[in-house]
């Protein structure tokens, strides 16, 4: 089912699960589509016409069911099991996203943090022990790691996302300013505070 997905709908489901998980954080066991839309921005009319492609999930007057919900678009998404995430730099980039339930909510582990900062290798960041980069080609090896997140300086990021593709990593998530160069195969999201600052400060003004 996941391989008929256009890129706006994968886009738009991503969201969703974002505003049901953090609803259901909030005690919430149902949600309508107007609700959806005021958090997302996009029209009810969409949501409900993207959700019901999938299957009926929602009652008219009553709303969708949260749980069975989040399952189902975990399900479409193909995130409904759990992936190990390794993270690079240890700094308090690195920290806040060690220690933060982002990505725990959806099914995504941070397994290892790494630094080539002697001074923070062995220092514990919630409950994970920084590692040496030395180490990385040995736990890619043995360990599953499917997403390498980034949160390091701009001229350290290239290297290491090399160092992930060599090892079959195909998912990389950059916090950095750098532009990375990778194979075609291989996933490159670069998130940046900044740009989405502008892209919401251009639709306010105009």
């Amino acid at each position: 089912m996941a391989d008929r997905l256009t890129l706006g709908v994968a886009a738009r489901l991503s969201r969703y699960l974002q505003v049901l998980t953090q609803a259901k954080k909030m005690g919430k066991s149902s949600i309508s589509s107007q609700a959806i839309s005021e958090y997302t921005g996009v029209n009810p009319t969409q949501i409900r016409r993207d959700l019901s492609g999938f299957g009926k999930f929602g009652k008219r007057g009553v709303g969708y069911d949260i749980d069975s919900l989040i399952e189902q678009i975990r399900k479409i998404l193909r995130t409904s099991g759990q992936h190990n995430i390794a993270l690079f730099g240890a700094g308090h980039l690195g920290q806040a996203i060690a220690t933060s339930s982002v990505f725990a909510d959806h099914g995504f582990r941070i397994a290892y943090i790494f630094d080539v900062d002697q001074s923070k290798v062995g220092m514990p960041v919630g409950e994970l022990t920084v590692k040496p980069y030395s180490e990385l080609g040995d736990v890619l090896t043995d360990s599953g790691v499917e997403v390498g997140v980034l949160a390091v300086p701009g001229s350290a990021a290239q290297q290491v996302a090399d160092d992930l593709v060599a090892g079959g990593v195909q998912i990389i998530f950059n916090y950095s300013d750098a532009l990375l160069t990778v194979p075609s195969d291989v996933t490159v999201h670069t998130s940046s505070p900044a740009v989405d600052l502008l892209h919401a400060l251009y639709f306010y003004l105009t």
